[in-house]
């Protein structure tokens, strides 16, 4: 061949063109984006191809461009006695597919185009040709060949090292494939997720996504939580911490699941605003049989509050928990609970008994609580409702139609109170109560300080919350500055009404006690 032929087919290969989208934009194709934006532009439009993906991936066109061709020209196509055009070898398996349901999956797609221009001259004119529905002519035989099939049988092969991915889990994905409404059982969950991940099969994935959110229960949610983290998948890992914001202390806490929640998920639930609980001793206590779980590998049962405590109080009296080696990864947890919010006398002596607390964490709460009592309840250190308030709740179920709780704080006394109106109208509110129409005064006379003070300036805010269709719901009042006082009109405090259909509602009660 001479050198001036050599330089125009040269030439003319690198002249070759295409039109990019619905208009007269052209480029070339050897060179992917050679600055012409519009043009990249309009393709992605006509291909349904997000603009930023194509810039960062540019083989997404082609695999693109590919599953319209296939999607328009097979889709009414009976595969179900087709013989198989692709083999899949994965797992030890060989898996017969077809390629207008292979084309769904972009890894599956990427191997079937490597495979399908790998030892031939012009891999682009190919692809071409292949998107065009012609026949590729054979460069081994002149002869003229009979039409055949746009696309080739061949053998790919696919490498999982996920342990995630079972046979059945790759076999259920692949299903998929060819039908869109394949049952996802809960067990195998994880596993299909995995694999459409590794398939990126991007809307399996998402119906694993959502079958995983909805389906939220103590023994999943670790599992759901550290696939979310694998995966990158905001989704997941964002529906775990708003669960668990409601359930661990009334539901995982009471449960031998408490033991597998990771500790950077339970740092983001302990620091929310959102989080629920009964009351702060009740946070206390389901952190504290978390770490004892942690550091029990062989219990299966959960342990009662009194062996708790007696397994903290057996260390060495020398140096506290959370000042030995096998307690200071644990400071961050704890540094984000609210012991100001413990001020029943026996819960403090607890706090003292099971040495747990460096002794300086403990004097700060003891002469916080003595300052509050020596001027009226004052919470003068006390500042910010997002993060300092202490925290009461309230659990309403389906068979609650009035539910109230007494609660004490400094000599004052308020009752929680939620009412359901109708099936799907509820009202809380709190209110203060004298010390004299508690149903037994002779308690509260015996165990908690009494307030003689006529008026108490609290802020305050009430919030609830409740699960409709896999999203939270959430109520709230505003945080409301509100002197509460004995006399009918003066006693109660803002009534938060809400409209909801999920149950349980997670009601929270958050107050300070300002300078009065």
């Amino acid at each position: 061949m001479s050198s001036l032929s050599l330089i125009t087919k040269q030439h003319k290969a690198r002249l070759e063109r295409r039109i990019a989208g619905s208009t007269n934009r052209w480029r070339f194709p050897k060179q992917p984006f050679t600055g012409d934006l519009l043009s990249l532009s309009q393709m992605c439009k006509a291909l349904s191809i997000d603009f930023e993906e194509a810039l960062r991936n540019p083989d997404r066109l082609y695999i693109s461009q590919i599953q319209k061709f296939f999607c328009e020209n097979f889709k009414n196509k009976d595969i179900q006695s087709a013989e198989a055009d692709v083999i899949l070898e994965c797992l030890g398996f060989k898996w017969e597919l077809h390629q207008p349901q292979l084309f769904q999956s972009e890894t599956l797609a990427k191997l079937y185009l490597k495979a399908l221009t790998q030892g031939t001259t012009y891999p682009l004119r190919e692809l071409e040709e292949l998107l065009a529905g012609a026949p590729v002519p054979s460069t081994q035989s002149p002869k003229k060949t009979k039409e055949k099939s746009p696309a080739k049988r061949m053998i790919i092969s696919l490498k999982i090292n996920d342990p995630q991915v079972t046979k059945v889990a790759f076999a259920t994905a692949l299903k998929n494939l060819y039908m869109s409404e394949v049952e996802i059982n809960l067990e195998d969950v994880l596993g299909v997720l995995a694999s459409a991940h590794i398939l990126q099969f991007s809307g399996l994935f998402q119906r694993c996504v959502d079958v995983m959110i909805t389906r939220l229960m103590p023994s999943t949610i670790s599992n759901v939580y550290e696939a979310g983290c694998k995966y990158k998948e905001e989704q997941l890992t964002t529906a775990c911490e708003k669960w668990l914001e409601m359930n661990l202390v009334p539901l995982v806490g009471t449960q031998i699941h408490l033991r597998k929640i990771p500790q950077d998920l339970l740092h983001k639930v302990l620091k929310s605003p959102r989080l629920f609980t009964f009351s702060e001793f009740r946070l206390l206590k389901t952190m504290l049989l978390w770490v004892f779980l942690q550091l029990n590998y062989k219990i299966q049962a959960i342990p009662t509050h009194e062996t708790v405590m007696t397994f903290f109080k057996s260390f060495p009296k020398n140096c506290c928990f959370l000042d030995r080696d096998i307690g200071q990864s644990l400071r961050p947890l704890f540094l984000c609970l609210r012991l100001h919010g413990i001020t029943k006398g026996k819960d403090l002596e607890v706090l003292r008994y099971i040495n747990f607390f460096p002794e300086s964490w403990l004097n700060r709460v003891t002469a916080n609580h003595y300052h509050a009592l020596e001027n009226g309840g004052d919470m003068d250190q006390l500042k910010d409702l997002n993060t300092q308030a202490v925290r009461f709740g309230l659990l309403f179920n389906q068979e609650n139609t009035t539910y109230s709780k007494m609660i004490a704080v400094y000599g004052f006394f308020f009752k929680i109170t939620g009412l359901k109106h109708d099936t799907t109208s509820y009202s809380f509110y709190m209110q203060r109560i004298k010390h004299t129409d508690l149903e037994s005064p002779f308690v509260v006379y015996e165990h908690k300080p009494i307030s003689l003070r006529t008026a108490r300036l609290v802020k305050y805010e009430i919030r609830a919350q409740a699960l409709v269709d896999g999203k939270w719901q959430e109520f709230r009042t505003n945080q409301i500055i509100q002197k509460f006082g004995l006399t009918k009109l003066s006693c109660k405090s803002h009534i938060l009404k809400i409209q909801t259909v999920g149950i349980p509602i997670y009601v929270s009660f958050a107050f300070i006690f300002p300078p009065s």
